[in-house]
């Protein structure tokens, strides 16, 4: 697949696309675009990189209007592009990087797969889950954004960096329903804040939003579905800033036990 190859060369070298799949003759569908993350996926895995996730886009009903969409979109995430803080704290390389972007989001990793949908049932399936920052970098000009153009060239994943887990158990389930629908996040750059939001900014809570993923993964013919271990992430927390390299950025929750997360980004 010819598009995929241009991607999967773009991703590599770091260079920018200068017309996305959309903008050309034919165009690009929702349909196609998935038919070239899975091509995307088979390269990485030709490589020798493993799958460990799936990353979450558009987990907000406005952006959904938007994007002439009725439900999240998605994209797998790598062994290479998924590290862990230690103690709240991490480092991440900018390499290759076009136009990077910082989403603070609650990242969960799966024990089971939800087969109900609302947020104590989709809780119930997961094993912990923590504060983490996806980087999204758009290789196309702009930073315009259609869903199939996302969806194509990996979901705009580069990296994610999840901080300290939380394990969850039926003795906190409930509380964590209410939590994650209320609480707040606040994001900082060099110590000055940029950005707040919380958990109602994706589907009223991060649980609907993954139950929200798991739903639409089951109903898409041909996707591979999703599996116990899968770290998921749920969305941004906060509109997506740009960042660079020599910046610290730290994000604090509060309303929920969550540990905030620093990292800091280096060429």
């Amino acid at each position: 697949m010819a598009l995929a190859k241009e991607l999967f060369d773009a991703y590599t070298s770091g260079s920018r696309v200068d017309v996305a799949p959309t903008a050309r003759e034919g165009g690009c569908d929702l349909a196609a675009a998935y038919a070239v993350e899975a091509e995307l996926t088979r390269m990485r895995r030709a490589e020798g990189r493993t799958t460990v996730g799936r990353k979450v886009g558009a987990a907000n009903k406005a952006v959904w209007r938007a994007l002439k969409i009725e439900t999240v979109l998605w994209a797998n995430m790598y062994d290479d592009t998924v590290h862990y803080a230690e103690n709240g704290r991490a480092s991440a390389s900018l390499a290759r990087m076009r136009a990077p972007k910082l989403e603070p989001e609650v990242v969960m990793k799966l024990k089971s797969v939800p087969t109900s949908f609302d947020a104590a049932s989709v809780l119930e399936c997961v094993e912990w889950l923590a504060l983490g920052y996806e980087v999204v970098d758009n290789p196309f000009p702009d930073w315009k954004i259609t869903a199939a153009d996302l969806v194509a060239s990996f979901g705009f994943h580069a990296a994610l960096v999840v901080g300290t887990p939380v394990p969850v158990d039926s003795g906190n389930i409930p509380a964590l329903v209410d939590q994650l629908a209320a609480f707040t996040v606040r994001l900082s750059k060099n110590g000055e804040l940029v950005a707040e939001g919380g958990g109602k900014n994706v589907l009223e809570s991060p649980a609907v939003c993954m139950g929200e993923l798991a739903s639409a993964i089951a109903a898409q013919g041909g996707a591979e579905p999703l599996r116990p271990g899968e770290v998921i992430t749920t969305g941004t927390l906060t509109p997506p800033p740009a960042i660079a390299a020599g910046e610290r950025w730290e994000v604090v929750a509060s309303g929920i036990d969550l540990p905030a997360l620093t990292v800091e980004f280096r060429p």
